[in-house]
């Protein structure tokens, strides 16, 4: 009979679970290859905020980094001028 060790025992304990298969995630404004986004249009905006008015995470909405930091600005230039509400009532 073989003994276990407290080796093995940490092993198994710090592993997690899976919960099914991730997808993989893209880039919206990578795929449809935009280099500016237009903070006029107000429908692919308020694609990114949620009820509350937040800006979605990068890791929720899937967007690359270069094309996050221009959405927050649009998203920012469209609230200053009344296209999109900063918080619903």
């Amino acid at each position: 009979m073989k003994k276990r060790n407290s080796q093995d025992a940490k092993a198994k304990a710090k592993k997690k679970k899976s919960y099914g298969a991730k997808r993989a995630k893209f880039c919206k404004f990578c795929v449809e290859r935009l280099n500016t986004i237009d903070y006029k249009d107000v429908k692919t905006l308020s694609s990114f905020t949620p009820e509350r008015g937040k800006v979605m995470p990068r890791r929720t909405s899937g967007v690359c980094a270069r094309h996050q930091r221009t959405l927050v600005v649009a998203i920012k230039r469209a609230r200053n001028i009344a296209l999109l509400p900063f918080t619903t009532d």
